[in-house]
This record gives C-alpha cells, structure tokens and sequence, in this order.
C-alpha cells in the first residue's frame, strides 16, 4: 500500500517556525495535487495548504494565511510546509495528502474524502 512519509514535526514555543517534509517513493507527485492536513484532539480534520498539480497553484485556509507557506521541489519529489509565527491553535497531527495523477484538472479539492494516499502524520505542537 503506497504511504507517503511526513517528517519534521515537533515542540515549539509560540512564535517560532517548523518545516514539515512529505515525500513518497512510488510515483512523482509533481503531477499529483498535494495537501496537509492538520487533526486536533475531538476535532475533524481540517484542510491546511494545498498545491495544485503541474502549475503550482497554492490555497491556504484562512487561519493559516501569511503564516504558512506550501511549496514543492520535484527533484527531490518533497512537498514542504513552512510554518512561521506558529500559534498554540496549530497544535494537531500534521498529514499529507495526494490525489492523482491529474493529467487535466490540476484543481485541488479542500476536504479530505478527496484525497487517495496518505501519510501517518507528525506530531506539531505549539506550547510554552
């Protein structure tokens, strides 16, 4: 079963920043549509940043806005995630996501029913 591998979780005080990695081994997700996806305790899972096949569109959910930055670097096949001014309402299991290949709509879809490859998420938590 294709699984992609997220890394780069861990504790930070309010304010500082994290880079979250997402890679996968078995296709190149430069075609793909790609999201993270953060899970709180008692929460549903939300949409994050999301960056559309090919073209390289981004989507950001508004709490995240001018904060987080989603990019993606095909030659080492890793969608990263940056995060700065972290905030303790950011704390929840981070996953990515893939959906594709998309060979004519590159259009990403924001909820997570949409997606068919998933990792098993890192840890971010924001705390003093």
């Amino acid at each position: 079963q294709v699984q992609l591998v997220e890394s780069g979780g861990g504790l930070v005080l309010p304010g500082g920043s994290l880079r979250l990695s997402c890679t996968v081994s078995e296709f190149s997700l430069e075609r793909y549509c790609v999201g993270w996806f953060r899970q709180a305790p008692g929460k549903e899972r939300e949409g994050v940043s999301f960056i559309e096949a090919r073209h390289d569109v981004t989507l950001h959910t508004d709490s995240v806005k001018g904060r987080f930055t989603i990019s993606r670097d095909n030659a080492k096949n890793t969608v990263y995630l940056q995060m700065n001014s972290l905030k303790p309402e950011d704390t929840g299991v981070y996953l990515c996501a893939a959906d594709g290949p998309r060979y004519f709509d590159p259009t990403c879809t924001l909820k997570p029913h949409g997606y068919d490859y998933w990792g098993q998420g890192t840890q971010v938590t924001v705390s003093s």
